[in-house]
């Protein structure tokens, strides 16, 4: 499995770097890995959806 950093992924979803992490550490991202002090997400892992977001309405 290929594997892309916070900071690659952060660039692919248009989002920050320590968003990715938060969401990494919240374990919303399947199957990503920490290395040391960095996180492994793998390439075809999907965006997360905004759990801020309830049924297409600002909560």
């Amino acid at each position: 499995m290929e594997y892309m950093t916070a900071k690659e992924a952060a660039r692919k979803w248009n989002i920050t770097v320590r968003r990715v992490q938060v969401l990494c550490s919240q374990g919303r991202i399947q199957e990503a890995i920490r290395l040391g002090n960095m996180w492994a997400i793998p390439k075809d892992a999907k965006k997360p959806s905004d759990a801020r977001l309830k049924m297409n309405r600002q909560v």
